[in-house]
């Protein structure tokens, strides 16, 4: 059973105005506003964040449906989109699994993985017992879940009083918190170098290859960054 105690510490852990999950929501509002200009109906926004809950992921979607992509393309982009997501998994799980605690809690938490949530755990879990730690998160993930199902709704009830340019706002506060949050966490070489190369080489690359350059700038940053922390042992 999840402990209530942990659980709701983790889901009231996400108030506050500077939490990061302000910044979620302020994405899927313009996620919402974007799928309804789209055409999408509000149940099918609705599940597109109740089932995928990831930014890129429902646009690729949509991207995918609006030009008739079959079942197994649609399945494809998302799944290479949200790939992302697999370095922070592999990053945070060790701090949560004890062995006490059933499976069936991590394979369910695994959907929760999301940059605002994976924040809030990051900067949390020092103060959490190890053995209730995956409580604290489930109730972490449920409450920026939420937030973003809600939001997406609040979105494409409101997509009329938005436009284009509010809309494009809206949709970077994540990823814009998430690089100010990593700039506010540099304690050794490797992330250091990593945030500086990145913000460097992805604008570099855009000259060379615009589709890619956010790929091409983050795995030369992150490649480049990992040597120079593994010469110097940080």
């Amino acid at each position: 059973m999840i402990n209530p105690k942990y659980f709701f510490k983790g889901l009231l852990s996400v108030k506050g105005v500077n939490s990061p999950a302000v910044a979620l929501g302020a994405s899927f509002v313009a996620i919402g506003a974007l799928l309804k200009n789209l055409g999408f109906s509000i149940q099918e926004s609705f599940f597109s964040t109740f089932l995928t809950y990831a930014l890129p992921g429902s646009l690729a979607m949509a991207e995918s449906m609006l030009i008739g992509a079959s079942i197994i393309n649609i399945f494809l982009a998302v799944w290479l989109v949200n790939a992302r997501l697999y370095p922070m998994t592999v990053s945070l799980m060790p701090l949560l699994i004890h062995k006490t605690q059933p499976k069936w809690k991590y394979y369910l938490s695994c959907h929760f993985i999301a940059v605002s949530s994976w924040l809030i755990m990051k900067s949390n879990y020092e103060k959490i017992e190890k053995k209730y730690r995956i409580d604290f998160w489930m109730g972490i993930g449920t409450a920026t879940w939420l937030i973003g199902i809600f939001s997406t709704i609040l979105g494409y009830i409101s997509a009329d009083y938005l436009n284009k340019d509010m809309m494009m706002g809206l949709a970077i506060v994540n990823p814009i918190y998430f690089m100010c949050a990593m700039i506010g966490v540099m304690k050794t070489i490797q992330l250091t170098s990593a945030i500086i190369l990145g913000a460097l080489l992805g604008p570099t690359f855009y000259f060379i290859s615009p589709e890619w350059c956010v790929l091409y700038g983050g795995v030369v940053a992150g490649s480049i960054a990992f040597f120079i922390g593994e010469r110097n042992g940080k």
